[in-house]
């Protein structure tokens, strides 16, 4: 059963593993001190069934990596789908939202049924104290 599972893991994570193993080795990680270098492969790619520890899907005994707490069950999903898509279709569905607005404001919203008030003498600038009034006031708060 387990080299099932390891034969799926390894077609499942092929693509992303591809090109790490095509490029030359390089020396190995001084900070590690010999401790095996694994591949950056989330556990949320392997499969569902066939493990001994089902919740982290991986069996007891099992090498652990030394980024696990990124790559382990418990760290950020993996994208559905790639994240130019996502940005992407973000913006698509603002743009609607942002149409749907302009749209109801310029065609769904009804004419006043009646004129504004207007007042005189600069809209009761001089009776209701405005800043012409009172230009001691203006100075005062500089």
């Amino acid at each position: 059963m387990i080299p099932l599972v390891r034969r799926q893991l390894a077609r499942r994570a092929r693509p992303l593993l591809a090109r790490r193993y095509a490029t030359p080795t390089k020396d190995p990680n001084p900070q590690l001190n010999g401790y095996p270098e694994l591949p950056d492969v989330s556990a949320q790619y392997r499969p569902a069934l066939g493990w001994q520890d089902k919740l982290l899907r991986r069996n007891f005994g099992e090498t652990v990596h030394h980024h696990e707490e990124v790559n382990s069950m418990w760290g950020p999903d993996i994208p559905v789908i790639p994240p130019q898509q996502a940005l992407r279709q973000f913006f698509i569905a603002a743009g609607c939202f942002v149409a749907a607005g302009l749209f109801m404001r310029s065609y769904l919203v009804p004419e006043r049924p009646a004129v504004p008030r207007e007042y005189p003498f600069g809209g009761l600038e001089k009776e209701l104290g405005g800043h012409k009034a009172n230009p001691e006031a203006e100075s005062s708060d500089e």
